[in-house]
């Protein structure tokens, strides 16, 4: 059997070297007993490759010797030298040329892979024993690649991995130049208010300075900007939403008024105490309002807005708790998914990952600002990041989201329950709300 301990030297004119010294000397570090299959540190290695600097046609040489190993596992008790003869290997190789076989055979030592141990003229044969076993071998030992196998496969996982983060981050650049192009199509096609042609302008100037061979640094820093701008993007189409909604409501409301006969009003609905809105001051107004069944709000052009509230006269109902925004992230960690680069960091962070986040649930502008305005902006964000966390379990996010409102202007909600019970359910320790 090969004596793994010894150190063996190139025969003829070939040089000796630190390298190929240390490469022996670390190749006497095999564990005992320890076994890999050759064709599975095969893969691997092909896989990692650019760190070890050989080519595919040197790991074709290699694949050629291995499949003179007479087993499937690499070890130490199946011996560790393999000696066929240039021409053999040739064969094997797909029929390289005996230099080109050659220069790959010393790609492949120099690179640590594989030892030489040259007999004394140079020939690579086994000398056998009375029994028919190998008593000694020369040619090219594999113990190189056993003692370093699990680096092999260590390089060969994280190749693999950076190559899927690589394949993923150019799916979602994809995804991401796809949907701004059809965005800004949609504010052309409908004159949309804004600047559109500058906004198309810089999203062909970022795809413009993408290298031609991108790194993942590259594709990283164009995907930042490319999300960031398709935000953007979608909070002025929201905005113009928000405003073509709120003026057919407004049409709605003047045609039914204009369309309604006033005297059957009167004769019909009982008397109010509450005075019309044009007599009085914007403070007046309110005043009154709290006094009736719901409330009212001014909205942007001065237009009194109702929002319900069931049954509740002359309540006076506390504001909402605040709590630390590192619990919601915690309890709610889908939601930081959809912040600016996969991160929220301070509540503009959560209201902007809420505003599309309400979209995605197909929640609408309305039920979303009456939110805001009872709950406060915060408040309403955590919400939305509440119920994205349970969205399997809510049918009509929109229906929920009006009702958690109403109840919150009865003083009928509480967000802290809601926010520990998902903390809990994710292991986390509760902390008490700020």
């Amino acid at each position: 059997m090969h004596n793994s301990n010894s150190i063996t030297t190139p025969f003829g004119r070939r040089s000796m070297t630190l390298g190929m010294l240390s490469n022996q000397y670390e190749a006497k570090n095999i564990e005992p007993g320890k076994t890999v299959d050759k064709w599975r540190l095969f893969r691997a290695l092909c896989e990692a490759r650019s760190v070890y600097g050989i080519s595919d046609r040197a790991l074709a040489v290699l694949n050629a010797l291995l499949s003179f190993y007479p087993e499937n596992t690499l070890s130490e008790e199946n011996g560790l030298v393999v000696f066929p003869s240039n021409a053999q290997l040739s064969l094997r190789a797909h029929g390289i040329a005996p230099a080109t076989l050659r220069r790959h055979l010393a790609a492949l030592v120099a690179a640590g892979l594989l030892i030489r141990k040259d007999s004394p003229n140079g020939k690579r044969y086994a000398r056998r024993d009375r029994t028919g076993e190998i008593d000694e071998a020369f040619g090219f030992s594999v113990a190189s690649l056993i003692a370093r196998a699990d680096e092999i496969f260590a390089h060969a996982a994280v190749i693999a991995a950076d190559r899927q983060r690589l394949r993923i981050t150019k799916e979602r650049l994809s995804i991401c130049r796809r949907d701004i192009t059809k965005l800004i199509e949609i504010a052309l096609d409908e004159q949309t208010p804004g600047d559109w042609l500058m906004i198309q302008t810089t999203f062909h100037s970022i795809v413009g300075a993408m290298p031609r061979a991108p790194q993942m640094g590259d594709l990283i820093g164009v995907l930042d900007e490319l999300e960031m701008l398709r935000g953007e993007i979608l909070i002025r189409l929201e905005k113009q939403l928000e405003t073509q909604k709120q003026s057919a409501i407004e049409s709605q409301t003047e045609r039914h008024i204009q369309n309604t006969d006033l005297k059957n009003i009167l004769e019909s609905e009982p008397a109010s105490s509450v005075p019309p809105v044009d007599d009085l001051r914007d403070d007046e107004t309110l005043s009154a309002c709290d006094n009736r069944e719901g409330s009212y709000s001014l909205s942007n052009d001065n237009t009194p807005r109702v929002v319900l509230s069931e049954g509740v006269k002359n309540r006076s109902v506390s504001p909402l708790k605040s709590f630390p925004l590192d619990l919601v992230t915690r309890a709610c960690p889908e939601v930081v998914s959809y912040g600016y680069a996969g991160k929220i960091e301070s509540w503009r962070d959560l209201m902007a990952a809420a505003i599309v986040i309400r979209t995605m649930l197909g929640i609408s502008p309305s039920a979303y600002q009456d939110a805001c305005n009872v709950m406060g902006p915060e408040n309403a964000a955590i919400v939305i990041a509440c119920m994205l966390q349970r969205a399997e379990h809510i049918n009509s996010a929109g229906g929920y989201l009006r009702n958690l409102t109403q109840r919150a202007q009865r003083g009928e909600f509480a967000i802290g329950p809601m926010l520990m019970a998902l903390a809990r359910s994710h292991s986390l320790p509760g902390r008490d709300a700020a």
